[in-house]
């Protein structure tokens, strides 16, 4: 729990910095990568997290391996270097974007369908999406064959179940009692 308390702490002074410097977009687009690059590879996750491995060399390492970073990702690097928190990089990176999100009004969607989602159900998705939040929207697509059909729309912490599977459950408790 330490070390996701911290991660908060770096990502909101990242973020300060960023917004302060006009470049907190391009910082989230590091910060994505970042985070998508330690889940993906699992050597780097392990390079990153080993109590054996100098911070030197991680810091020499990750500037290596995303030299296109804008410089105050590397400040991050830099400041992990200082205080020998390497390991919480990734719960930083996955933070940032969360905060970014919020300051610039962006809020996710998870739509779950029975099959992919078409431009007619997603165009019937945005009209509801607009009864919940007046925030920017992205959505997320969930293939879930279990609901038969329709949609369930979750949108921070608001649920639309328009699903076959849930109007064939709530019919059979009415036709129960």
């Amino acid at each position: 729990m330490t070390g996701s308390r911290a991660a908060v702490r770096y990502a909101k002074a990242i973020l300060e910095m960023a917004q302060a410097s006009n470049v907190a977009e391009q910082v989230n687009g590091d910060m994505a990568l970042i985070a998508s690059t330690i889940k993906e590879n699992s050597e780097l996750n392990s390079f990153i997290e080993s109590p054996t491995i100098k911070a030197e060399v991680k810091e020499s390492a990750l500037n290596e391996v995303f030299a296109s970073s804008q410089n105050i990702t590397k400040g991050l690097f830099r400041l992990l270097l200082e205080n020998k928190r390497f390991e919480i990089l990734d719960n930083i990176a996955v933070e940032y974007a969360r905060q970014f999100d919020v300051a610039s009004g962006i809020e996710h969607a998870t739509v779950t369908t029975a099959f992919p989602i078409t431009p007619e159900l997603e165009a019937k998705v945005m009209a509801k999406i607009k009864e919940f939040s007046d925030k920017k929207i992205t959505i997320k697509n969930v293939v879930d064959p279990s609901i038969i059909g329709g949609f369930i729309l979750r949108v921070g912490d608001k649920q639309f179940n328009a699903s076959v599977a849930n109007r064939l459950l709530t019919l059979k408790r009415e036709l129960s009692n």
